[in-house]
């Protein structure tokens, strides 16, 4: 065997949830892993601000799919739960609509039809039919593409088949295929914004991304106590343990490349330090597209082959700190848009702002209130915005705009003077995600699903230019969220697992 013995060296780039579970599960399996991140923290867009009495969570604020996330916390007789606890939430979701009319979003079955009782049986019967539905999508993607990580169409079908694929409702758009199943106009509002887990549009999207409501009911939504932080805390708690060497404040400014292979990172230190080190494998946790370009400088004739990788939605993200409790509002609330489809059409065709847009609202002390002064709220607004595009260029003070629009939206649907009880605001823009993360043109969530361009395909795990090097994150397979990138991280571990084997044999 050629070098029986000799570890081999992994240099991750970025300490995003992907990024840290590629290295957890490489550290696992013997691996020298060292962790490059320019930031002075780990957690990629988990993110963290404190600041008189408040804690707000920058980044991600829901947390699904905790059975995704335990074979990177299990061992030595460990457990998720011994890194953090976790509060299961319901409802899930509080729904707002400019009538007035207001639904929650129960897991528990009872409730749930108490909830739609008002509305009639047909659509208590319609709401249950679509559920069914949703868990026969999750259950055929669950068994292929996430547990296998295919990550193109040709795997796709070589897995499946045309027959075993005949259940997949791959034809429609989501929206065509929540709209033949749901009469009720709110549950189909509802169900369509489902699609904000991966930064889309639902009148884009195939519709077996209306897989996604199941995961919530079948396996819960959840609150990670103490805040949603507390969860890179917990990954970097475990990479120590695993004996992965983490360096903060360390940019990666170049992967040196020879005899076609990657070779080492370039690295550049907060104080303006070069470094270089070397790997006989390199992870990037940097997206697909801003990382060929400005990490291995690619050609125009290997740019050509992402094109169909379009960056996803980006946001405003608005950290209001209240003197007062607004207690209408649940952990999870949406507030929509008059007319969700010209919300869809203006942002993810036009590429224009939203002149009404639907705000995501989360209020974590319904459930902790550590994360405020008594008597305070804390919230999150987050409405979805096309990615910084130079044809349609957008500036601050556009955003700026913007941010008035939601809080005269939020002020007229119920909270009442809310910009007079404003004592602490934190605003970002796609500028601010962009220069952060390193994000393709600010996107959230990576790579846009889209049936036309890509079918709901991000890009390969693994570099078609260079076969030691990979990438994880929301721009590669199978896409955006916590769980996805913390999957394709264990899914990249073992790929290069596999590889270095047959290659050491």
């Amino acid at each position: 065997m050629k070098n029986a013995g000799k570890k081999k060296r992994v240099v991750v780039i970025g300490a995003g949830i992907g990024g840290m579970s590629a290295a957890i599960m490489l550290a696992s399996k013997g691996f020298l892993v060292t962790v490059l991140e320019k930031n002075s923290h780990a957690g990629g867009k988990l993110n963290l601000l404190e600041t008189k009495g408040f804690r707000f969570d920058l980044g991600p604020s829901i947390f699904t799919l905790p059975q995704i996330f335990r074979p990177i916390f299990e061992g030595e007789g460990r457990k998720l739960e011994d890194y953090v606890k976790l509060q299961r939430l319901d409802p899930q979701w509080r729904n707002f609509f400019e009538d007035g009319t207001v639904v929650d979003l129960w897991e528990d079955p009872k409730k749930m039809r108490q909830e739609l009782k008002r509305f009639g049986s047909l659509t208590s019967d319609e709401y249950e039919s679509f559920l069914s539905y949703s868990r026969q999508q999750y259950q055929i993607v669950e068994r292929g593409y996430l547990r296998h990580g295919l990550d193109t169409f040709s795997q796709f079908l070589r897995f499946y088949g045309w027959k075993d694929a005949r259940d997949l409702d791959y034809l429609r758009s989501m929206a065509g295929s929540i709209r033949s199943r749901l009469s009720n106009r709110y549950l189909r509002d509802i169900f369509e914004y489902f699609i904000k887990y991966v930064g889309s549009s639902a009148l884009d999207s195939p519709a077996f991304m209306n897989l996604m409501p199941n995961i919530q009911m079948e396996f819960g939504l959840w609150y990670v106590s103490g805040g949603l932080y507390e969860l890179a805390r917990a990954f970097q708690r475990r990479m120590e343990e695993c004996g992965v060497t983490l360096l903060l404040g360390q940019e990666a400014q170049e992967i040196e490349r020879a005899d076609g292979l990657v070779t080492g990172v370039r690295t550049c230190g907060l104080d303006g330090s070069a470094g270089f080190v070397k790997a006989d494998y390199i992870v990037s946790n940097m997206e697909v597209i801003p990382a060929m370009q400005k990490l291995l400088h690619a050609p125009p004739s290997a740019m050509k082959k992402m094109r169909r990788f379009k960056p996803s939605c980006s946001g405003i993200v608005l950290h209001l700190g209240l003197d007062r409790v607004y207690p209408q509002l649940a952990h999870h609330n949406f507030f929509y848009s008059t007319d969700l489809h010209q919300h869809f059409r203006r942002v993810f065709r036009e590429g224009k702002l939203p002149d009404d847009p639907t705000l995501y609202v989360v209020a974590p002390t319904r459930t902790d209130p550590s994360q405020a002064p008594a008597g305070c709220d804390n919230i999150k607004i987050l409405p979805h915005i096309p990615s910084l595009d130079d044809s349609h260029p957008t500036t601050r003070e556009d955003y700026a705009a913007l941010k008035e629009i939601c809080l005269d939206k939020l002020e007229r649907m119920g909270m009442t003077d809310l910009r007079r009880h404003i004592v602490v605001e934190d605003f970002w823009t796609p500028f601010d995600i962009e220069t952060h993360y390193g994000s393709h043109r600010g996107s959230i969530y990576g790579v846009v699903c889209d049936r036309l361009s890509n079918y709901a395909f991000k890009a390969p795990k693994q570099s078609f230019q260079f076969r030691n090097l990979f990438f994880v994150g929301g721009s590669t397979n199978p896409g955006a969220g916590m769980p996805m990138v913390a999957l394709c991280g264990q899914h990249v571990a073992r790929m290069i697992a596999e590889q270095d084997a047959k290659e050491a044999q």
